[in-house]
């Protein structure tokens, strides 16, 4: 997969001195620079097209640097520190950062990943939040179930697929009554009761699989109790190499997201890339997604996930992969995603003047 090559995350360092006099668009992206790990600012880099420039986040370039465009992810964590210091320190440069778009007039895009932050912020947060909302040029939604504030202008971009990141593998195949839920392991991904279901289940042939890093130590001691307490349950809480996670999700019959609410999942798109089915909670995105991949990749439960779901979806799971056809992911090559996304910049650019 294709990295940023620019010191500080510049991705791409062939371009004139006067990028948008080329039409040239730089866009600046609220995501860290690559650290070797798949991470969704990968993404951005590698499907980017020849007329954009992407930039990673610093303060110092967020605020002084020179660029077309802000992409806005995840903004709560524009204002979100663990120290109090460090919380003041950053609702500062971000406020700064909102005063130094309004100045240049700079257009902000924004992709909408979830319905809401995961974890609830305070007012001081919100109201961060409902400014940078109202500077927001075009919202981006990753599936076409979203809703976003009235009036606003959007553009539909799926989440590209994890294909090329993980080649295919003939050497590992899955086990039967392997299950895997991997991913940071937090609490409303619904671990604590996948924990408690699978136990229920007295089968020795079933074994369960968690592998992430927990959100707390309270997560983390409650998941090892279970797999000491039960052999069948392997915990590697801890963060996961790719090679390693990949192997782990393609050992598996099943991998089992048991979320309190789902709505955009990137682990299940990579286990959907890795042609191994997914138990996910209904929703209108699942649907949407379940109708999009094709018959039996994505099994839904409802509700609170119940013994019976687990047992219906691995008997499902070995019927999808014994018809041999793998999930439709074609449209989201993520060639396709860098097109799309050149696109919505140039769409906003025009808007505010900077290109003709």
């Amino acid at each position: 997969m294709e990295r940023g090559t620019g010191a500080g995350g510049d991705a791409r360092r062939r371009v004139a001195p006067d990028p948008l006099a080329r039409g040239v668009i730089r866009v600046l992206h609220v995501l860290p620079p690559p650290d070797g790990t798949t991470q969704y600012v990968d993404h951005m880099i590698g499907s980017a097209t020849p007329d954009v420039r992407i930039l990673t986040f610093t303060w110092w370039r967020a605020i002084f640097g020179s660029y077309d465009v802000l992409h806005v992810h995840w903004p709560e964590f524009l204002v979100r520190q663990r120290t109090a210091l460090g919380r003041a320190v950053k609702l500062l440069l971000a406020w700064l950062l909102l005063l130094r778009i309004e100045l240049t007039e700079t257009p902000v895009v924004r992709t909408a990943h979830n319905l809401t932050p995961h974890e609830s912020g305070d007012r001081v947060e919100h109201a961060f939040l409902a400014a940078l909302a109202r500077r927001t040029e075009l919202w981006i939604r990753l599936n076409p179930t979203t809703p976003l504030p009235l009036g606003v202008r959007t553009a539909t971009i799926p989440h590209g697929h994890y294909r090329s990141v993980f080649p295919p593998d003939p050497g590992t195949a899955a086990e039967p009554g392997r299950l895997v839920q991997f991913g940071l392991v937090r609490r409303y991904k619904g671990i604590e009761r996948l924990l408690e279901v699978f136990a229920s289940i007295q089968d020795p042939g079933l074994r369960l699989t968690i592998a992430g890093r927990p959100q707390d130590d309270a997560l983390a001691a409650h998941v090892a109790r279970a797999a000491a307490a039960d052999p069948r349950v392997t915990a590697r809480l801890e963060f996961v190499p790719d090679a390693d996670l990949a192997r782990e999700v393609r050992r598996a019959e099943l991998v089992v997201l048991p979320y309190l609410q789902m709505h955009n999942s990137g682990a299940a798109l990579l286990a959907l890339s890795l042609d191994r089915p997914v138990l996910v909670p209904r929703s209108e995105a699942t649907d949407a997604l379940a109708r999009e991949v094709g018959e039996g990749w994505v099994i839904m439960f409802d509700g609170t996930l119940q013994r019976g779901d687990l047992l219906r979806a691995l008997a499902a799971a070995r019927l999808v992969r014994e018809r041999g056809v793998p999930p439709h992911l074609d449209d989201r090559d993520w060639d396709l995603v860098g097109i799309r996304h050149a696109e919505a910049y140039r769409r906003v650019a025009r808007t505010v003047g900077r290109l003709p």
